[in-house]
């Protein structure tokens, strides 16, 4: 069957889920697409080699069509590196400092460990990224669509009037990575829509018809799916394919 668009959420810097995930799926050929929907870095364990996984080795492992959106962390990093951007490297939850030790090839950070001063000083640089790898985060797509949905990292924010603009039509298309409003998830009704960046836990597992009674699972209202189900902070990795509906998971 061709013709498949398969959707993976938010990845996180946790490489084992990404390959537990992808041994999972079916064998797909040129006419189908692989959707990364961004967040490739930060929190999990190894950021430095999940975008070198995906940027170089997943295109040749793969006959399907690869596309990999932009996410809000890369869009971080991005910021960081072009003029600094300390609020987002001081917060412990950003996970910075697991990124920062995979580029350097320093050892996994314990949970509640906080980065030295000497390391703080150089993730506020960010030179710590190969430029090769920022040259990457710049091409990355605020947003993909096909015949199935509309794939961006954290969804569409309305007009004045309540109507929802095509991502097109958004005038500051980094808004598309970094918004978070309930009125997203609950009133948007244009074409489906399919998302990262809100962990599904913390969306209204009543408007789910997807497992209601697991919220740590993939969220699916009438018309956006949210994928990103915590990886590379405790949970595990989603894809969803269309236009089957098929779910693939990472955890057992």
């Amino acid at each position: 069957m061709a013709g498949r668009t398969i959707a993976i959420g938010d990845i996180h810097g946790d490489l084992k889920h990404l390959f537990r995930l992808l041994s999972k799926l079916p064998e797909l050929d040129a006419q189908d697409t692989i959707v990364l929907l961004g967040d490739y870095i930060d929190r999990g364990p190894q950021s430095a080699q999940v975008v070198d996984y995906v940027r170089r080795d997943l295109p040749a492992h793969t006959a399907a069509r690869l596309v990999t959106l932009r996410g809000n962390h890369e869009d971080a990093w991005l910021r960081v590196a072009s003029g600094g951007w300390p609020e987002f490297i001081g917060p412990h939850g950003n996970g910075c400092l697991s990124c920062y030790r995979s580029f350097i090839g320093g050892p996994v950070p314990a949970p509640d460990e906080i980065a030295t001063k000497e390391e703080y000083d150089a993730m506020c640089l960010g030179e710590f990224i190969p430029e090769e790898v920022i040259a990457w985060f710049n091409t990355l797509l605020y947003w993909y669509e096909d015949e199935h949905a509309i794939y961006v990292h954290a969804g569409i924010p309305p007009r004045e009037d309540g109507s929802w603009p095509h991502p097109r039509d958004v005038e500051n298309q980094i808004v598309l990575l970094w918004i978070r409003t309930e009125a997203f998830f609950t009133k948007y009704n244009g074409k489906l829509v399919v998302c990262g960046h809100t962990t599904t836990d913390q969306l209204p597992p009543d408007l789910s018809s997807y497992t209601p009674d697991d919220p740590t699972d993939l969220w699916a209202g009438e018309h956006v799916v949210v994928l990103d189900t915590g990886c590379g902070k405790g949970g595990f990795l989603t894809a969803l394919e269309l236009p089957s509906g098929r779910v693939y998971e990472s955890r057992d």
